[in-house]
């Protein structure tokens, strides 16, 4: 398959968005992709499809399926990889083009990492206000959710590239308004915890 640039830029922004959402996911898919041979991965991408690396990212692709149906868990593992998925997101849209076009492998990685970054605040953002419920079934809804989104956005950027740019575009809109309605609410909730903590009383 011969990538155009076009292509290539959509294929740099589904993996750095997927990457703000399920970082291991993105890795094993890909890896796994261009293992099999469905895709013939650029040359920046096909070390993700040695046998090392499909054992590591699977294995951690195992343990994060679980984590992040976990109410609780999902929040301190969201925490822990704010540090990891925005850089991996923007590596992995960089290697799209590798060494030997630095100029639009340094775009794709400002691209990747700043759509990894909204995907990942705006998942954590979400689960965050989830888990103020008690009930467990909305927090595996939409992590269920993730699991669906990201192998849809990686196969669409390879197949309709075009159809995943309108609908990264509506996913963007969506997220952005999502952070500032979430996180006004995750505020007004702090400051009513804090509230009653302060008119408790002493023992």
């Amino acid at each position: 398959m011969n990538l155009d640039t076009p292509q290539l830029f959509a294929i740099a922004a589904a993996l750095g968005w997927a990457s703000g959402l399920r970082l291991y996911s993105v890795v094993f898919l890909t890896g796994m992709a261009g293992f099999l041979g469905w895709v013939d991965l650029p040359a920046g991408l096909k070390l993700l499809q040695s046998p090392v690396m499909l054992g590591a990212s699977g294995l951690m692709l195992f343990v994060e399926f679980f984590a992040d149906k976990i109410p609780g868990v999902d929040s301190l593992w969201d925490a822990i990889h704010t540090v990891v998925r925005i850089p991996a997101g923007a590596a992995l849209a960089a290697a799209v083009f590798g060494a030997d076009h630095e100029s639009w492998a340094m775009a794709a990685a400002l691209m990747g990492g700043t759509l990894a970054a909204t995907s990942h605040i705006a998942k954590a953002t979400t689960r965050a206000a989830i888990n103020t419920s008690p009930e467990p079934f909305s927090n595996i809804g939409m992590s269920l959710l993730g699991d669906s989104a990201v192998p849809a956005a990686l196969w669409l950027s390879w197949t309709h590239p075009a159809v995943f740019a309108i609908a990264l575009l509506l996913m963007l809109a969506v997220m952005v308004a999502t952070i500032w309605v979430l996180s006004k609410f995750l505020r007004g909730l702090v400051r009513r915890v804090l509230r009653r903590a302060d008119t408790a009383p002493q023992a």
